[in-house]
């Protein structure tokens, strides 16, 4: 795995990192300050990590979907016939929420979300009293460079829905200066006066958060997601539509968002392969052995086995 950053000096850093049943460890870290746009580089250092770990070792390549990465994917898929090269599924999770959160009701309701958590969280006397009335209860602020954070700080305020409700219906609340600002109208008339806000930030909440936890699943060491994100992703949008009420309107927008990154970028063989032989949902009743898994199946012992060992993969899988 290959994870790019840029440091306090501004040096543009690689670190290559090795994943196994054993977990995950360190190997070595690239200055490419000089050769960061340079696909040829990137190529040679990742063909480099290879030959020190041993090529019949590795399955597979991680990287992001950087333009040079790109480059050096197709060069790199051309020489080493039977490794794979995926792409983060973490940061096209995350770009998945990203594009759904462009979405008109999306954009609008976390838009007003932003603007009632900053005045709170910005006036020292507004967040005591709010904190007052939800018993300490905070508000999950967000962040301008994870997506999914925007849908948790949805969730986190829709929990203390009535508390906020009550704080700006208060004696406290007119009471303060604050409450006179435009600020502070604006504010009270989001939370208590749009009859839309609390709607659709219900709406934002059931319909997203089952995305939000497939991305903290995979962002997590807790267990190998590879054999498990091929089902993940299905229960997930059957999940989103039950929460829609299985209305074509409301759910099928957001399938539209999370297909268009999944279909082309992150439905790999690997994820239908692994999902066949994980012998936790291999015996499942739900448990689909449709022509897409099979066909990941195959492509993926014939990418990766000589012609002897696919023989007996084939008296084996019988």
């Amino acid at each position: 795995m290959s994870d790019g950053w840029t440091d306090g000096k501004n040096r543009s850093l690689i670190n290559f990192l090795v994943n196994s049943s054993a977990g995950t460890f360190f190997l070595e870290s690239v200055d490419a300050s000089a050769s960061i746009k340079n696909w040829e580089l990137i190529f040679k250092y990742l063909g480099d990590v290879v030959d020190e770990v041993g090529e019949e070792n590795v399955i597979q390549i991680v990287t992001d979907n950087a333009s040079k990465c790109i480059k050096a994917r197709k060069k790199f898929l051309e020489t080493r016939h039977r490794i794979w090269w995926t792409l983060c599924t973490t940061h096209y999770i995350d770009l998945m929420l990203e594009d759904i959160a462009k979405l008109k009701i999306f954009s609008n309701t976390i838009e007003q979300a932003k603007m009632v958590v900053k005045f709170l969280y910005g006036h020292g006397t507004i967040l005591s009293l709010m904190r007052k009335y939800t018993n300490g209860k905070e508000i999950l602020r967000p962040s301008v460079t994870h997506f999914a954070i925007s849908f948790l700080t949805l969730q986190s305020m829709y929990k203390v829905k009535r508390p906020l409700e009550q704080m700006l219906a208060s004696e406290d609340w007119v009471s303060s200066p604050l409450s006179q600002t435009t600020q502070g109208k604006v504010v009270k008339r989001i939370v208590i006066n749009d009859p839309n806000f609390w709607p659709h930030v219900a709406f934002c909440v059931k319909s997203i958060v089952p995305l939000v936890s497939v991305l903290r699943e995979v962002d997590s060491e807790e267990r190998s997601t590879m054999r498990y994100i091929y089902e993940l992703m299905d229960k997930t949008k059957e999940t989103i539509k039950f929460n829609c009420g299985g209305v074509d309107r409301k759910y099928k927008i957001i399938w539209k968002k999370i297909d268009s990154r999944w279909t082309p970028q992150l439905h790999h063989p690997l994820h239908a392969v692994g999902y066949y032989l994980n012998s936790q949902l291999r015996y499942e009743e739900r448990f689909s052995d449709c022509d897409e898994v099979r066909d990941g199946l195959y492509t993926c012992i014939d990418r990766m086995l000589s012609s002897d060992n696919r023989l007996k993969a084939d008296i084996q899988l019988d």
